[in-house]
C-alpha cells in the first residue's frame, strides 16, 4: 500500500525552511511594533458571503480559486483566500471602531487558493499583512509604504526592489476613466486574446495587467488614470508622494498599475523585484475606503493595507544565497555506551539545558562509531563520550567538532567547559515569567 501523496500546490514547511520564515516573522513583528502596529488574527474559516460580496461574484477568485466548505448545518463557508475583508469585518463585529482611531493592526496567515501552482505560491501560501483602518489621511499611505520599505531592505534586499504607484480614483472618478478605456480598445479588438476581448466585456481594468506581450504593447499606450482624476484623488495622490520623498522612500509611477476591484480608492502600490522573473512582485495593495460598504455596512470606513507573500520573500533570499542563522543547532551532544554512563548523563544534559546549551543525548546503545556519525550529521559543536572508564572515573572524553581536538574534562567542569568555548551571548534562554504580567485576584468584597 502506498502512501497517500502531499495535496498538490501544497507544501511541507521543514525545518530548514522554516529558519527563513521565523526570521522574517521576527523582522516583521519587530518593525511593525515599533510603529504602533498590534497583531490580530482571523478565522481560516469564513462566511462565503464576506468574499462574494467584496471580490464580487462571477470573478475567478470566487468562481475558480476558492475553497468551499459546507458544513452540517449546509452554511457555505470558504478557507479565506486573502485576510483583507475577515480584517474588516473584526473591526466592525469586535467594536474597534470604540478605539483611538486609525487601528493599526498587522497579521501573519495562511490563504487559500485553488489556483495554479507556481513558484513562490502555493495553494496555501502565507502573507505577512498590515492594515491601518479609520482616518483617510494620506501620511497614513505613505507611512505603511514606509514601513514596508525598511522592513525588506533590513533583510537583505535592500537593492533588489523597487516601489511602483498610482493612484485609481474614487467611485465617481472611475465610471469615466472605464469608459474611456472601452474607447481606446474598441478598434483594437483584433489585437486582443480571447481572454483580453472577455476582460473588455467584464472589466476592461484588467487589460492593463495582462502578461501578454501584444496586449502589454497596448497596455502602455493606453490612457493614464491619473489624467481622469477629480481634485480630491488628484491633492491626495500628490500628498502621498510628497511624503514618501520627505521619507526618503524611491518610487517610479506607473499608470498601468490598477486594482480592479470597485472598492480600492486613491493609492495603489507594488514592491516588485528587480530581476528577470515573471513572478517579480512581492506584494503590495493600496487603499480600500469602498470595502466596508461592500460587505453590507452603512457607511465608508476608510482603510489602507499592504500585503507580502512571504514564500516569495524566502526564494528571492534563496536566489541570494542567503543563511539564516540557526538557534536550533545542537552545541552539545551526549554519547554513552553502558547503562550506568546513561544514568550520570541523563541529569547532566538537564543541567545543560537549563545553562541555555542546545543539549541532545544519543539513545539506544549503537556503537560509538555509529554515534560519532549521528553527531556528524547533524552539525553538533561539542561531544562528550561517556563509557565505563569516564562513568567511573569521572573524568570525560570531549571532541571539539569544529577543530577536531579532543581533551579530557572533570564531569563537574564539563558545562563551563562548553560554555567557554560556544560564548555566553550564543547561550539560548528563554524565561516564560518574564512575559508575564501578574494581577493580584480581586477580594471578594469588590468583586
Amino acid at each position: 500500500m502506498e502512501i497517500p501523496p502531499r495535496v498538490r500546490g501544497m507544501q511541507d514547511i521543514l525545518p530548514d525552511y522554516h529558519n527563513y520564515f521565523t526570521f522574517l516573522k521576527k523582522v516583521f513583528r519587530h518593525e511593525f511594533r515599533k510603529n504602533g502596529f498590534r497583531r490580530i488574527s482571523t478565522p481560516i474559516l469564513e462566511s462565503k458571503d464576506i468574499f462574494t460580496r467584496t471580490i464580487g461574484a462571477g470573478t475567478d477568485i470566487v468562481d475558480k480559486e476558492m475553497y468551499n466548505v459546507i458544513d452540517k448545518k449546509g452554511r457555505e463557508l470558504v478557507m479565506k483566500p486573502e485576510t483583507t475583508a475577515p480584517v474588516m469585518r473584526a473591526y466592525l463585529q469586535d467594536d474597534m471602531q470604540s478605539q483611538p482611531q486609525p487601528v493599526f493592526l498587522y497579521y501573519i496567515e495562511p490563504h487559500f487558493r485553488y489556483d495554479r501552482p507556481q513558484k513562490g505560491r502555493y495553494r496555501q501560501h502565507h502573507q505577512l499583512g498590515a492594515e491601518i483602518i479609520g482616518e483617510e489621511d494620506p501620511v497614513l499611505d505613505a507611512q505603511l509604504i514606509y514601513v514596508w520599505y525598511k522592513t525588506i531592505s533590513a533583510i537583505g534586499l535592500a537593492w533588489d526592489f523597487k516601489v511602483v504607484i498610482n493612484s485609481v480614483w474614487t467611485s465617481k472618478d472611475r465610471e469615466k476613466y472605464v469608459e474611456e478605456l472601452k474607447n481606446f480598445y474598441e478598434n483594437k479588438k483584433h489585437l486582443l486574446s480571447e481572454d483580453g476581448l472577455r476582460k473588455l466585456e467584464t472589466n476592461p481594468l484588467r487589460l492593463l495587467d495582462t502578461k501578454i506581450e501584444d496586449e502589454i504593447i497596448l497596455a502602455n499606450e493606453a490612457p493614464q488614470i491619473t489624467k481622469f482624476l477629480k481634485k480630491k484623488s488628484r491633492e491626495h495622490y500628490e500628498k502621498v508622494k510628497e511624503y514618501l520623498e520627505i521619507l526618503n522612500v524611491p518610487y517610479e509611477e506607473d499608470h498601468k498599475l490598477v486594482r480592479w476591484l470597485d472598492y480600492y480608492t486613491h493609492t495603489v502600490w507594488e514592491f516588485v523585484d528587480d530581476s528577470w522573473k515573471s513572478q517579480n512582485s512581492y506584494g503590495g495593495w493600496g487603499r480600500y475606503n469602498g470595502l466596508s460598504k461592500a460587505m453590507g455596512y452603512k457607511e465608508e470606513v476608510p482603510g489602507v493595507w499592504m500585503g507580502i507573500w512571504a514564500e516569495r520573500l524566502i526564494e528571492a533570499l534563496q536566489d541570494k544565497w542567503v543563511r539564516i542563522k540557526n538557534k536550533d543547532e545542537i552545541d552539545l551532544y551526549f554519547i554513552q555506551l553502558w547503562e550506568e554512563a546513561k544514568k550520570l548523563v541523563l541529569p547532566l544534559s538537564l543541567e545543560a539545558r537549563d545553562k541555555g546549551i542546545n543539549t541532545l543525548v544519543s539513545l539506544g546503545t549503537p556503537s560509538l562509531g555509529t554515534q560519532m556519525k549521528k553527531a556528524n550529521r547533524i552539525w553538533a559543536k561539542f561531544v562528550v563520550m561517556v563509557g565505563i572508564m569516564e562513568a567511573r572515573n569521572g573524568i570525560f572524553q570531549v571532541r571539539n567538532m569544529i577543530d577536531g581536538t579532543q581533551e579530557e574534562v572533570k564531569k563537574e567542569d564539563i558545562l563551563d567547559y562548553v560554555i567557554g568555548h560556544i560564548w555566553e551571548d550564543k547561550l539560548d534562554f528563554y524565561d516564560p515569567v518574564r512575559d508575564l504580567v501578574m494581577w493580584e485576584a480581586p477580594d471578594e468584597d469588590t468583586k
